[in-house]
């Protein structure tokens, strides 16, 4: 089944383009176009789509509309995904989408629109629950991080094991990490077991160790 989107930017051009090229994927069937977060969620309420793409800065405030939106959707809608557009890799951004779990969420910088695989790869993603986070983002995060503080466990990564994280916080399987460094799957999941030994994040914690490592790249309050 094509996967149902609704689309929210208030470049009229961004948006007429970006409307042209989900209209051309296959398996993608763009259900609503929207200029601003009013009638995003209006268009949400009335499609039910699988994944929202919006705008973070947007009408009628023209200021982070577009990630209060999302916000309001995945509280509303657990089974909407979203991934937000923007022309900066900012983690707060970032931080505040996925605070409340990184199900369902993605983040792509707007020059990334015109790699149609790449957006539809994040479509797919994010609509059966996975996490789809731009690679620059990902860049920023961990940067930011080792800033932040080199005492931390990420502190503690290999580049090879941190190299990995970044491809898990994209969204990426063991097989799509393992085609991506050119590593065999069996060596993709022993550098995971071992960045979830240093992350402490133990097979009997009862949580995704998946997502709560990506989620420490995304710990913006100790930034």
């Amino acid at each position: 089944m094509a996967i149902r989107v609704v689309l929210a930017e208030d470049n009229y051009l961004l948006r007429a383009g970006t409307a042209a090229l989900l209209d051309a994927l296959d398996g993608v069937e763009l259900v609503a176009a929207v200029g601003d977060a009013q009638a995003l969620l209006a268009a949400v309420a009335e499609h039910r789509p699988d994944v929202v793409l919006t705008d973070i800065r947007m009408p009628p405030e023209n200021g982070t509309d577009g990630l209060k939106a999302a916000a309001v959707i995945r509280a509303r809608y657990p089974g909407t995904g979203v991934v937000l557009l923007t022309q900066y890799a900012d983690p707060q951004y970032a931080y505040e989408l996925l605070r409340d779990g990184a199900t369902g969420a993605g983040y792509l910088l707007k020059e990334r629109i015109g790699d149609v695989a790449e957006l539809e790869r994040s479509l797919q993603q994010v609509a059966s629950g996975g996490s789809a986070l731009d690679p620059v983002l990902v860049e920023a995060l961990v940067d930011r991080k080792r800033r932040a503080d080199d005492r931390s466990p990420l502190a503690e990564l290999t580049n090879r094991e941190r190299e990995v994280l970044e491809q898990m916080a994209q969204g990426k399987s063991n097989t799509a990490i393992a085609e991506a460094l050119f590593l065999t799957e069996r060596a993709v999941q022993k550098h995971i077991n071992a960045l979830f030994s240093k992350l402490g994040l133990g097979a009997d914690q009862g949580l995704d160790r998946r997502v709560a490592a990506v989620l420490q790249l995304l710990d913006a309050r100790s930034a």
